[in-house]
């Protein structure tokens, strides 16, 4: 008696050569329904019809027609069951040796912003899971084929003589994990277009690659990224595989760079970002990208060696050049131009990511961390900076240029782990502060960095300041203005102090902290 194989598919990748081995080298009987088997009879490959095979038709235009007990029989039987077999010879029912199916287009048709509701509605798949789902039950005797790049390992262990349970075992885990990634789709999609709020996180995101190791050479690690999203659509054109701490800097340097508009020819701040460790140690705004990468280096020449750079603008050869003359572990832009990759191409080992504003716009708008037995979840903090609605608390009024260098300085402060503590002036980082246990002490380091060019220069906090001693220590150095969220029972405090030394405060009524 013949081996049989099911075949239904949605993706005819690849589907008339399987057939043709199946039938020609190995001698199953094909069963199908609808498109696939008009598919194989055009190629003059025997099928025997579904419809034909149960002696039930196709209803309800398509929707039933392998929901069929003779089907479902024949797959989920067991062989070494003499109840099952005692069932099979009494309904006429004969093993199903081999599954092959994959879903209705449910995540390509979703993917139109203008999609109709029926029409998604009509590309979710019944049959075909329950196929697959009943084969990947039953693997210690059936296989199941639920993607097309499974075929040609199938057909070469099947000549082989290696389809084992053990074999079978693995294709059942990525058939569970095919139908599981489909209802995620349509759970999120469904969500979505309803304004519903799921009960539970869930979530599939494919693993892009399993990563040398963690933060740690003891620590295994994965990356798992959306094609075509974020991280996931970035480009690398050169270097070594990226790292768990490299792909943690590039966030904290991306988050960063985006403060200035991203890949827009019309962006009015060129913008360079050093990262060290997930905190910017240099950034710099000017009128060209070149410019701005030499003020970010300059901020901070020690702490950028072997650090991450981000570029808002296209790398052009003299930026490229500025780039051979340091050691960095990766450099990530909008893009790179030939003859910048060409100079760039000398450092083997440097990172080079390309990644395209496109990416950006369809990136996960959540921030997502785990703790132990469980995720936290929360929005970006990455709302544009509303200056208009700061508020100065004291009697001293911030100079135009005073104001500028505010806002560059609030930009900034966010991206840095609190307490968090920015001196800024004319675009350019002089100094931060970051991850102290209290904030004068982030204070004291991003003033000694500054040193004698924090003179005239402004002060950025990410949380109030409960006492007025930063500010006595700041006007030490001589900075003339600061923002500051506000808040704090003795915001009063820091105020007079501020009058008594004539700086100029603003309160934001808005704090941004990074843990």
């Amino acid at each position: 008696m013949k081996p049989i194989a099911l075949l239904s598919v949605s993706n005819k990748q690849g589907l008339i050569p399987l057939a043709k081995s199946l039938t020609e080298d190995f001698g199953f009987q094909i069963i199908s329904s609808g498109g696939t088997a008009k598919a194989l009879e055009a190629e003059l490959i025997e099928v025997t019809r579904i419809s034909d095979y149960t002696g039930a038709p196709e209803i309800l235009g398509g929707r039933v027609k392998t929901l069929h007990p003779i089907i479902h029989g024949g797959i989920l039987a067991k062989r070494n069951d003499s109840n099952h077999e005692k069932d099979l010879e009494k309904h006429k029912i004969s093993h199903i040796n081999l599954v092959i199916v994959n879903l209705y287009p449910f995540v390509e048709t979703i993917a139109n912003p203008l999609v109709r509701w029926e029409e998604a509605i009509e590309n979710i798949d019944i049959g075909g899971p329950t196929l697959i789902r009943a084969a990947a039950k039953n693997h210690s005797d059936v296989t199941v084929l639920s993607n097309p790049n499974q075929y040609q390992p199938f057909l070469e262990a099947l000549k082989q003589n290696k389809v084992t349970e053990e074999f079978r075992r693995e294709l059942a885990i990525e058939a569970f994990e095919h139908t599981a990634t489909y209802d995620l789709a349509i759970n999120k999609w469904m969500n979505s277009k309803t304004g519903n709020e799921s009960s539970q996180w869930i979530e599939a995101i494919p693993l892009k690659q399993k990563l040398r190791y963690g933060e740690n050479p003891h620590q295994r690690a994965s990356w798992f990224a959306y094609p075509r999203e974020g991280w996931g659509g970035a480009k690398q054109l050169q270097g070594k595989e990226l790292s768990t701490n490299n792909l943690l800097d590039l966030e904290a340097a991306l988050s960063t760079i985006l403060e200035f508009g991203y890949g827009n020819q019309n962006c009015i701040d060129k913008a360079a970002v050093v990262v060290k460790h997930t905190n910017p140690c240099g950034v710099a705004i000017s009128d060209s990208i070149s410019s701005a990468l030499e003020r970010a280096l300059e901020a901070d020449p020690i702490s950028a060696f072997g650090g991450i750079v981000a570029l808002n603008r296209s790398v052009d050869s003299k930026t490229a050049e500025q780039l051979t003359n340091i050691f960095l572990e990766c450099v990530v832009a909008p893009s790179f131009e030939t003859e910048a990759k060409e100079i760039l191409s000398k450092k083997k080992n440097l990172r080079l990511l390309e990644l395209k504003p496109s990416c950006l716009e369809v990136s996960e708008s959540k921030q997502i961390r785990s703790i132990l037995g469980g995720l936290l979840i929360q929005d970006k903090d990455d709302k544009a900076i509303e200056s208009d609605t700061w508020e100065v608390a004291t009697n001293r009024e911030p100079s135009s240029q005073e104001k500028k260098d505010l806002v560059f300085a609030w930009k900034l402060v966010r991206h840095i782990r609190s307490n968090a503590i920015t001196i800024a002036s004319s675009g350019q980082s002089l100094g931060i502060g970051a991850g102290q246990m209290n904030r004068v002490g982030s204070a004291k380091l991003a003033l000694e960095a500054a040193g004698r060019k924090a003179k005239g220069a402004v002060l950025a906090s990410d949380g109030f300041f409960p006492f007025e001693d930063t500010v006595r220590l700041a006007s030490e150095y001589g900075i003339k203005a600061i923002i500051q969220p506000g808040g704090s029972i003795k915001d009063q405090n820091s105020i007079d102090a501020c009058n008594e030394l004539d700086i100029s405060m603003l309160f934001t009524r808005k704090r941004h902290f990074l843990h």
